[in-house]
């Protein structure tokens, strides 16, 4: 895969589909990689006519890591938030959406598709407020506004983010099979071999802890992000999962609420992950999403 430097850091990139074509960037949420996008849901787009760019976030996977920062006190940061102050992280949201839209122009792509889910619906929809000269058109999945006066995640799925990480490969891997087994779809269980598969071409590609907390540090000191959300112009869907037990639906209905003209597509049976029974469906929420942007223009 190759890398560009993008935002003042390396970014490790994919694309496929023709380059003439619009281009949907797909960005990836909390401490996971680029290869955890479905390659069938690349396909389906790459069929639907669009070029697909997606990559690893800043401090995951093979691009740029803030090893100088170490790794971010999350207690401390749980801490200040508890007492009204503003916690401390060395880059925000912002900073990650400056990434994306860095990437489009260090491609030549001048405008795109957003499209991110989890976290990267977090970094897509600051794409979509604050950089609306590079956005079509915005599809935020699974993913929430930071306000902090929604339902919280299960305790059980709050706590496949809490757990510590296991110090074998072995298992890292069992626990990365566990944690996508609580928080994916009920509705479309994917299978266990699957799951294990992934967990082991994930390791191996990179493991990285330390990442994974200065990501959720950007998240947490990020806050409330509703007022930005309300500048954005660009067509949006929400997309999320009835059963998601990580981002609680009503985390998707406050970000369409909140974003002018936006559409809230609700799946039942859905978690908080891409299972391959949907794909088609997400891909046919995109391809919607970019067309509305055609009948815009």
């Amino acid at each position: 895969m190759p890398q560009i430097e993008a935002n003042g850091i390396t970014l490790e990139y994919e694309s496929a589909g023709p380059a003439n074509a619009e281009t949907v960037l797909l960005i990836m949420g909390l401490g996971a990689q680029m290869i955890a996008w479905p390659q069938e849901l690349i396909d389906a787009l790459v069929a639907k006519g669009y070029r697909v760019v997606w990559y690893d976030n800043r401090d995951v996977g093979l691009s740029h890591k803030f090893d100088a920062a170490g790794p971010a006190d999350i207690a401390a940061i749980m801490a200040a938030m508890a007492s009204g102050q503003t916690p401390k992280s060395i880059y925000l949201l912002n900073d990650m959406a400056a990434d994306a839209a860095g990437l489009l122009e260090a491609l030549g792509i001048a405008r795109a598709h957003i499209v991110g889910a989890s976290m990267g619906g977090m970094i897509a929809q600051m794409v979509a407020a604050n950089h609306p000269e590079k956005t079509l058109s915005l599809t935020s999945i699974m993913s929430t506004t930071g306000n902090r006066d929604l339902p919280p995640a299960k305790p059980e799925a709050m706590a496949v983010l809490m757990t510590p990480v296991a110090d074998t490969f072995e298992g890292r891997v069992e626990n990365a099979v566990k944690s996508q087994k609580i928080i994916g779809s009920p509705g479309y269980p994917v299978d266990e071999a699957r799951l294990r598969e992934n967990a082991i071409v994930s390791q191996k590609r990179m493991y990285y802890p330390a990442g994974f907390s200065r990501q959720m540090a950007a998240i947490m000191a990020s806050g409330d992000r509703r007022e930005a959300l309300k500048s954005i112009k660009a067509p949006s869907t929400v997309l999320h999962g009835a059963d998601d037990p990580l981002v609680p639906l009503e985390g998707g209905k406050d970000t369409a609420s909140t974003i002018p003209g936006a559409e809230l597509v609700v799946i039942p049976g859905m978690g908080h992950d891409l299972p391959l029974a949907l794909v088609e469906q997400v891909a046919n929420v995109i391809h919607k999403t970019a067309q509305r942007a055609k009948v815009a223009a």
